[in-house]
């Protein structure tokens, strides 16, 4: 399996399959995904958490960057999608794993403009107000870190987030041992109790409740790299929390191809620090893209970082409409054009390979993580 045939097969081991009657629908592309399963499992000494969360991640290489990139060894693949985990009570470990395939289905900156500029032209975000929107699909599925960062539900236990919100790719941030998740929910005054107040004038008031994180997986493609090779391909990070959430989650998907995306637009929600407390969502085209990221101008803020990025599309399998996550947003980029810096927002896609470790992290079972 060392041979750069398997890694051709590893890095395109799903093809998406495009629909042929219906035409008229923005369809779910069908997936064969890899397998990835631990192979050992290290336990590693407390970490420090001794570094500042930054909101953001900055990376001069661009789209044209990435792509001239060498591909990676399947060693280095396996490397990069190995893991730590981080527990409650501070105890780290390092998973190595093993990676299959089933042939039967089985620039530094640009000064102080850097963080304004990922407002482009005119503000197109909305914020969401009142309990009938906040507390419902698809906008109840996003959810704030204690650590100043969104994240996305994606089980019932289970939060996708950017690394970077957790891990600096050299050590964890100082509140990342006692992560907390915080739901939006109406915050009821005295004999208010059960009152529908959502066709008020003024926006309903809202409240955080937060539940505690029990677990905390990072790949160590983020940890051994960082935003200016190939760790930006890594941001992403997955919360498992200490009880259950009892809202509706969002699955994830594979990433398709931008040109198949429905009008190339991606969508996403999160808690930009600019508009505090608010719930803020945001559509826009895709720009480019790389086999790992997508390169998009949405006006987006720090504190937006980790917010799951996605699209709705048609499932035939279910002969329904079905909104997926298809990446994390990451945050800010320059990016040499030709010569003329310009700059975009990047989320990390879900490749087929992201998808068999993120889902193996939720489910624990390989069986239910064949189809992206």
């Amino acid at each position: 399996m060392a041979g750069l045939s398997t890694l051709i097969l590893l890095l395109c081991a799903a093809k998406d399959v495009m629909p042929s009657s219906s035409h008229w629908k923005p369809t779910w592309p069908s997936y064969r995904v890899p397998v990835i399963l631990p192979q050992s499992t290290l336990n590693l000494d407390k970490p420090r958490f001794d570094a500042e969360t930054k909101l953001e991640v900055v990376s001069p290489c661009g789209p044209a960057c990435h792509k001239s990139s060498p591909l990676p060894t399947y060693e280095e693949v396996k490397d990069y999608l190995s893991y730590e985990t981080l527990y409650a009570n501070g105890s780290l470990t390092e998973t190595e794993v093993g990676i299959y395939i089933l042939s039967n289905g089985g620039e530094e900156s640009r000064g102080k403009s850097r963080t304004k500029r990922q407002i482009y032209g005119y503000d197109s975000r909305f914020s969401i107000f009142g309990k009938d929107f906040l507390l419902n699909y698809p906008f109840s599925t996003s959810v704030k870190l204690s650590t100043g960062c969104t994240g996305t539900l994606v089980a019932e236990k289970h939060v996708l987030t950017a690394a970077h919100c957790i891990h600096d790719g050299k050590s964890y941030v100082k509140g990342a041992q006692k992560l907390r998740v915080g739901f939006l929910r109406p915050k009821l005054k005295d004999g208010s109790k059960g009152a529908n107040v959502s066709s008020s004038a003024m926006p309903e008031k809202m409240k955080f409740q937060w539940i505690r994180v029990k677990r905390t997986h990072v790949p160590k493609g983020w940890i051994k790299g960082n935003a200016n090779d190939i760790g930006m391909d890594y941001d992403y990070a997955l919360l498992e929390l200490k009880k259950p959430h009892k809202r509706k989650f969002m699955k994830i998907g594979v990433s398709p191809p931008a040109r198949h995306l429905p009008g190339g637009r991606i969508h996403f929600s999160g808690y930009d620090n600019d508009r505090p407390g608010n719930l803020v969502y945001r559509f826009c085209d895709v720009k480019d893209e790389t086999y790992d990221l997508l390169y998009q101008q949405c006006d987006a803020q720090p504190g937006a970082s980790g917010s799951g990025v996605y699209v709705r599309m048609w499932k035939r399998q279910n002969h329904k409409w079905e909104r997926k996550i298809i990446g994390i947003f990451s945050g800010h980029q320059w990016v040499d054009m030709n010569g003329t810096p310009q700059d975009f927002n990047v989320a990390v896609r879900i490749t087929p390979l992201k998808y068999a470790q993120i889902c193996y992290w939720i489910k624990g079972n390989y069986l239910d993580c064949r189809e992206g």
